[in-house]
């Protein structure tokens, strides 16, 4: 295993030495640093989708859980960072496993995704309702009181005309923007590949363990 985590990471880090993609990899590098990115996206989300604020605020100390356990883990295995090959930025710490990064991103991925996917299945179920209704309706030619589809409390889908701009660009951009932010840690060789994968798979099962709590707050 160390073999293979050993020649991955060569293999990648010589895509380090084209300035374009060094460059690119250290930004990201230092955006990451403390889940500073994830955290700004996050609080940005409350603020300008009112209807979810609390559940962003929710996802958001998700993906600061994620990055405080991955420090703590690190404190427990204490692997050494790389050290067949040179760094292009300086890091935080001296221990290797696993990969905080990997972790605030995936865990920021996975919990701001979720409230897209709410608004989806949100509006989804809305519809259906309707739909049944309707039918009922027509069948027995009593009148039913409908639930209103736009009402305040019930949020749009994510991909509705009406839907934030913060959902919009959750659901486009935070995916590739986390793997960018995983690979990126391996360019500039400062993570093992089993750091990065280790610290994505803590995110995601931080995020989804806090699945029901941050969903609690979609409608505050």
């Amino acid at each position: 295993m160390d073999h293979l985590d050993h020649r991955i990471l060569s293999a990648l880090r010589v895509y380090g030495c084209d300035p374009r993609v060094g460059g690119a990899a250290r930004a990201l590098s230092w955006a990451g640093e403390h889940g500073a990115l994830w955290l700004a996206a996050g609080l940005a989300g409350a603020a300008v989708d009112g209807a979810r604020r609390g559940a962003w605020l929710r996802a958001t100390a998700l993906t600061a859980g994620a990055h405080l356990v991955s420090m703590g883990v690190k404190r427990v295995v204490r692997r050494p960072r790389p050290a067949h090959v040179d760094p292009l930025v300086r890091t935080a710490g001296r221990h290797s496993f696993p990969s905080s990064h990997a972790a605030s991103a995936t865990a920021a991925a996975v919990a701001f995704g979720m409230l897209g996917a709410r608004g989806r299945l949100g509006a989804a179920g809305t519809s259906s309702t309707r739909e049944a209704h309707s039918g009922t309706h027509a069948k027995n030619s009593a009148p039913i009181a409908l639930s209103a589809p736009d009402s305040p409390g019930a949020p749009p889908a994510p991909d509705s005309p009406e839907a934030p701009p913060a959902l919009v660009a959750t659901r486009a951009v935070l995916p590739p923007l986390a793997t960018a932010m995983c690979l990126s840690r391996l360019i500039v060789g400062v993570h093992y590949p089993s750091d990065v994968a280790a610290g994505a798979a803590l995110g995601a099962l931080t995020a989804r363990a806090g699945a029901r709590w941050m969903r609690g707050g979609a409608h505050d």
